[in-house]
C-alpha cells in the first residue's frame, strides 16, 4: 500500500463517526448511562468490543458483540428489533448462580415438552444482582440456531453443511411479565449449555461511542 492510501486510510478512520450501535466495529469502545435501571456492572462504564460474532435463526440473524469492561467483566450485546429496537445485555453465568437462583427441579423443566417452564427466583447471587427478575415465563423452546464466529455485516454465512455453517445449538428462552429481563440457555451439541441472563433497555443508555484504534 502507497504512503498517500495509508494517508487516506488513516484519515478516513479519523472522520469515522458513530450514531447507532449497529455501526460498532472491532476495537470501538461504548459508554452506558449511569441510570439506576442498569446493573452496576453496567451502569457509568465504558466496554470495548473485543469480539463481533452472529446467531442465526431460521428467519433471522442477529449480530453479537462481545464486550469486555475496565473490570474484567464480560457482557454480550445484541440489538432487539421490533417496533422499536432494544439493547439486549447478557451475562453468562455459572452453575453455582443457577442453583443459587433457582430450584433446579423447577429449572429442569425447561427442557420438557411442550417448553412451559415457570420459575420463581429463590435469592440472587452476587453476580446476578439487579440482573434478575422475581418469576420468568418460558417463551421459547428448542430453538435451533447456528453460531458464526463471523461478522454478518460483512462476512457472508454458508447455506451449505460442513466447517461454514456454524455451530448448531438449541436455544431455550424465558423472559418476566414486563419483558424487560430474561434467560436464555443454549444447548451445544456435544451436551454443554450455557445460561445467561438477558437485560433489555433503550437505545439512549448508550452515551458515547468511539471509534477503536
Amino acid at each position: 500500500m502507497s504512503f498517500l492510501k495509508k494517508l487516506f486510510k488513516k484519515e478516513a478512520e479519523v472522520e469515522r463517526k458513530l450514531t447507532h450501535a449497529n455501526q460498532l466495529k472491532k476495537n470501538d469502545i461504548i459508554v452506558l448511562s449511569d441510570s439506576f435501571g442498569l446493573p452496576e456492572t453496567l451502569r457509568g462504564q465504558e466496554f470495548q468490543v473485543s469480539a463481533i460474532n452472529c446467531y442465526e435463526y431460521e428467519n433471522k440473524t442477529e449480530t453479537e458483540w462481545v464486550l469486555e469492561g475496565t473490570n474484567n467483566t464480560q457482557i454480550y450485546l445484541t440489538l432487539d428489533i421490533d417496533d422499536e429496537t432494544y439493547l439486549k445485555f447478557s451475562l453468562k453465568i455459572e452453575r453455582n448462580d443457577v442453583e443459587t437462583l433457582f430450584n433446579l427441579d423447577d429449572f429442569a423443566t425447561i427442557f420438557d415438552e411442550p417448553g412451559n417452564a415457570f420459575l420463581e427466583r429463590q435469592a440472587d447471587s452476587n453476580s446476578t444482582s439487579q440482573w434478575s427478575s422475581d418469576q420468568y415465563q418460558q417463551q421459547t423452546y428448542s430453538q435451533v440456531g447456528y453460531f458464526h464466529r463471523k461478522d454478518n455485516r460483512v462476512e457472508s454465512l454458508s447455506s451449505y453443511e460442513g466447517k461454514d455453517a456454524g455451530e448448531q445449538f438449541e436455544l431455550y428462552a424465558l423472559f418476566d411479565k414486563e419483558d424487560t429481563r430474561g434467560i436464555d440457555i443454549e444447548v451445544w451439541q456435544d451436551g454443554d449449555t450455557e445460561v445467561f441472563l438477558t437485560l433489555f433497555r433503550p437505545t439512549t443508555d448508550i452515551i458515547d461511542m468511539y471509534p477503536g484504534s
